[in-house]
């Protein structure tokens, strides 16, 4: 990339990304009710292979503290199980051979603590990603300068672009995080 537009485009699509998995990642942080999110991404060995759980199963909630997994190929369901398990959710999957049934159970003040804990974690993560997205675009930036494509003032206007828009990705992670932490901790 020898150009300065590029690579903010290219930093400002990476920080966008970023937030959308921090998203993916929040809906999967169960609250207290049962939702499809909480386990659809789940990866599942399938035939040696990685596979979501959302491509390899139905998911249902058909009531406010249950989800069903109904598998396309029954023989898949131990797979999905003990994938469900060890995905830490803090629920426990029962198998009856048709379909994987998992009841959520209320959360409890210490659980919705650890929740939060999780919530934090995954925030700072997306923090991380960001800046090291800000770090990548700089040193592209310095690059192209040193190369004499463009000026120091452009170097460095495009230097302020990137803090600028770094500075407002991390105040949407916070606003998400405290948003996320505020459906956790509600009753």
């Amino acid at each position: 990339m020898d150009n300065i537009d590029d690579i903010l485009l290219d930093a400002e699509d990476k920080m966008s990304k970023s937030m959308t998995f921090l998203h993916e990642q929040f809906s999967g942080i169960r609250t207290g009710k049962a939702s499809p999110a909480l386990v659809e991404n789940i990866q599942v060995p399938y035939y040696g292979t990685p596979t979501r759980l959302r491509e390899i199963a139905g998911i249902a909630t058909p009531e406010a503290r249950l989800i069903v997994i109904n598998a396309y190929d029954p023989t898949a369901l131990g797979a999905i199980e003990k994938a469900i398990l060890a995905a830490n959710l803090g629920v426990t999957p029962m198998n009856d051979g048709r379909v994987i049934r998992v009841p959520i159970p209320e959360l409890n003040e210490e659980r919705r603590k650890e929740m939060t804990k999780v919530a934090r974690r995954m925030a700072e993560e997306c923090r991380v990603a960001v800046r090291n997205v800000r770090r990548d675009a700089n040193e592209h930036i310095k690059n192209v300068q040193k190369n004499g494509k463009v000026s120091e003032d452009e170097r460095d206007q495009a230097l302020k672009s990137i803090q600028k828009d770094t500075d407002d990705c991390i105040l949407k992670v916070d606003a998400v995080l405290k948003q996320k932490e505020a459906e956790i901790m509600s009753v």
